[in-house]
């Protein structure tokens, strides 16, 4: 319990609780009908969107990461590249901020009944099922290149590719927009649904975006990520240290192209001697 007691750990708690407030009122602010009626397409709050996932990584990606979705924060827990206390601390604090951005944005609204447009809904000619698949694969993408980033970052020690994550947060809402709405974050839906107390098909949009994070953060860990082993993923199972095994795997990859380097080489001068 000494975390609890830290300073950075309630900067952490309180940075996404600020994150998921500032990304909710992006989004539903982006969605604000004009004077010509409602907006059309995906389009404004993908770029709402996108954008502000960006300045958010600058901003906190420093102290809690900017995670701001509960869907990655979950799938870094199943991943195990985040502890169990953090995981649930960040959820809790990501659909606060996201109750408290709809709430504001709610009472700044010129009209009160409008609140419900922000709502994410399934529409009429879409079933459940579908707008749970379209769900699953925008929110795959976006976590995939999450997981992606954060590993080139541990690797190389680069700027951590907010602009990269930006870029497929718009992707996603793109994707599912006229689908499911492009929700890909369960705190943004859990936000205005509170407000609004409009609960149809709500667990679409936490069910698709958990799976689908969950399903990109294994597949990128234990499949395509240069660290990826066998026994990586027995770690995870059995709960033993992964960061040991990982280790372990990328000194042997890297000797492995040390090694295929050297021989290639020594081919090499040994035609042009020839």
């Amino acid at each position: 319990m000494a975390e609890v007691r830290s300073r950075q750990f309630w900067r952490s708690m309180l940075a996404e609780i600020l994150a998921s407030l500032v990304f909710v009122s992006a989004v539903l602010g982006s969605s604000l009908p004009g004077s010509e009626g409602p907006s059309l397409g995906p389009i404004y709050p993908a770029l709402a969107a996108g954008m502000a996932t960006v300045g958010l990584g600058h901003c906190f990606g420093e102290i809690s990461g900017a995670q701001v979705n509960p869907a990655v924060t979950l799938a870094l827990l199943a991943t195990r590249r985040l502890d169990v206390l953090r995981a649930v601390v960040y959820v809790v604090a990501q659909c606060l901020g996201a109750i408290l951005g709809a709430g504001i944005f709610y009472l700044v609204l010129p009209l009160k009944f409008t609140a419900e447009i922000y709502v994410n809904k399934v529409p009429m000619e879409v079933n459940a099922g579908q707008a749970l698949g379209a769900e699953m694969l925008a929110t795959f993408q976006l976590a995939f290149t999450v997981f992606s980033v954060e590993d080139q970052r541990r690797r190389e020690g680069s700027e951590p590719g907010n602009i990269a994550i930006g870029f497929s947060v718009s992707a996603g809402i793109f994707i599912a927009g006229k689908i499911s709405g492009g929700c890909l974050n369960p705190a943004r839906s859990l936000g205005p649904a509170i407000i609004a107390g409009y609960w149809e098909h709500h667990w679409v949009f936490w069910i698709g975006p958990v799976l689908g994070a969950v399903l990109a953060g294994v597949s990128h860990e234990f499949f395509f990520a240069p660290s990826a082993s066998r026994q990586k993923l027995v770690a995870c199972l059995t709960c033993k240290d992964i960061e040991i095994v990982e280790t372990a795997s990328v000194s042997r990859s890297s000797l492995s192209t040390v090694t295929q380097t050297a021989m290639r080489a020594k081919q090499t001068n040994k035609l042009e001697h020839n």
